[in-house]
């Protein structure tokens, strides 16, 4: 059986990767450790059509890629987002009005191999501090992006190869986090 080539991507799937691969670096740019991330992604000509006034805001490469991409995105970084104990619990209080096109996030994560879990102390606290100093730990940072149409994206950097042409990507490298994004168009 051979495998099958996969679809080209369309522009609008294309528009979504480089908005993620952008929104990674950027985040990159500000070094490891960082809090979570959360973005509304905007169609950018048909922001500047409603506010031709945002082109004298956005960066001049931002306006021309507009004027050449009309799936071209915008990051807009939320700022004041809600407490929340948890990832999930602040995307469960998250809510885009219609003007939004799309959300992404950018999180960082530790994570070990399955077999890590064998003699993991049953201690809460104990198992933190057991991951937190298991030689197979790997620091990863994960960016995820979704469009209200269904089209999703994912970036992910590991600190121990910490360069721009090391990030991997697909559409639903983290599936998990993907869905959550998803749900705040719901």
């Amino acid at each position: 059986m051979t495998e099958q080539p996969a679809a080209p991507m369309t522009a609008r799937e294309g528009a979504l990767r480089s908005a993620v691969l952008d929104l990674e670096r950027h985040v990159a740019s500000l070094g490891w450790d960082g809090p979570v991330f959360v973005f509304a992604l905007v169609r950018t000509a048909d922001a500047l059509a409603q506010n031709p006034g945002l082109a004298r805001e956005l960066p001049a490469e931002a306006v021309r890629a507009a004027e050449e991409d009309a799936e071209h995105l915008t990051s807009i970084e939320q700022d004041g987002l809600p407490g929340a104990g948890t990832l999930e619990e602040l995307l469960g209080q998250l809510a885009w009005p219609d003007a939004v096109d799309g959300a992404a996030i950018v999180v960082e994560r530790m994570v070990v191999p399955p077999e890590a879990e064998q003699g993991m102390p049953a201690d809460p606290q104990a198992a933190v501090e057991y991951l937190m100093n298991h030689p197979a730990r790997e620091d990863v940072r994960m960016a995820a992006g979704v469009l209200r149409t269904g089209e999703s994206w994912c970036a992910l950097r590991a600190r121990s190869h910490d360069s721009d042409d090391a990030v991997g990507g697909s559409p639903e490298a983290v599936p998990g986090l993907v869905a959550a994004l998803r749900s705040t168009f719901a």
